[in-house]
């Protein structure tokens, strides 16, 4: 009787955990299929933004690699204007988050529900950038009016002024040291009488 009861408890056991996995592996299954519509869903709004920037893109000289319009895959995809500069969606799935990767930490750029306003900051961004790094290839050096320069090399350099400020600094060594052996010296003037009787004679 003992022994029927137990076997009847451990198939009930049995039965029991197996539908405990098999929910589990349902629930794990439609969590996957929520990551995976959410990724979609990320992903065709990122497309939905990069239409809308390829006639700026296009613009883009050929030659300038710098700038990329490429959607990664992955858990959060993401579309990529450059090496430090993305765009996600943000948790809701529906807002723009356009951010940059600085030495301080990630800053957000622009971040709007909207496609229009985070496209026109993109790109703002690509046009700034374009400047920047033509400045740095051209030098970006400024010249002095010709006026201003002319005053510039009218003035006359002062002569001496090398030597003057030597002797200067070579009297103030001196008095300096003149002035601190007669600090010791009246310091001392007790503990040394053959100071005094060296004195009384002159």
């Amino acid at each position: 009787m003992n022994e029927a009861g137990q076997t009847l408890a451990s198939v009930t056991n049995v039965r029991n955990l197996s539908d405990a996995v098999r929910e589990m592996k349902n629930a794990a299954a439609d969590r996957a299929d929520v990551v995976v519509e959410l990724r979609e869903a990320s992903r065709t709004r990122l497309e939905l933004l990069a239409q809308e920037l390829e006639p700026v893109f296009a613009e883009v000289p050929k030659e300038d690699p710098a700038f990329d319009l490429v959607i990664s895959s992955g858990e959060q995809p993401r579309l990529w204007i450059d090496a430090v500069a993305h765009v996600v969606m943000g948790r809701d799935r529906r807002t723009y988050r356009f951010l940059r990767d600085t030495r301080l930490g990630r800053v957000v750029i622009a971040e709007s529900a909207d496609i229009k306003p985070v496209a026109d900051q993109v790109t703002r961004y690509i046009a700034e950038r374009m400047v920047e790094r033509q400045r740095a290839v051209e030098g970006d050096v400024e010249i002095l009016p010709r006026a201003a320069a002319a005053e510039v090399d009218a003035t006359p350099a002062p002569r001496g002024s090398a030597w003057g400020a030597f002797f200067s600094g070579l009297g103030l060594v001196l008095l300096g040291g003149v002035f601190g052996v007669a600090v010791v010296a009246i310091a001392m003037w007790d503990r040394f009488p053959e100071l005094e009787t060296l004195l009384s004679r002159f």
